[in-house]
């Protein structure tokens, strides 16, 4: 548990917090057409489905993800 405390807290890469802020971004859209108040068609709230937890998992990925430091 330590170790996973210890990867969220160094610092993420440049590339992942790319990859997150996307990850963010997709799976925000996904929830906003999922809990939509108008009635869509099933293939959309599938597709919406797959990409709120595409986003979840690749932000969540993203955030453990950290820079390697050279060997002491």
């Amino acid at each position: 548990m330590k170790e996973i405390t210890e990867r969220i807290k160094s610092p993420t890469p440049t590339f992942f917090k790319k990859v997150r802020t996307i990850g963010l971004t997709l799976g925000a859209i996904g929830g906003a057409l999922l809990t939509a108040p108008i009635t869509l068609p099933a293939t959309v709230l599938t597709i919406a489905g797959y990409l709120a937890t595409a986003g979840i998992v690749a932000s969540a990925i993203s955030t453990v993800a950290k820079e390697d430091q050279p060997p002491k």
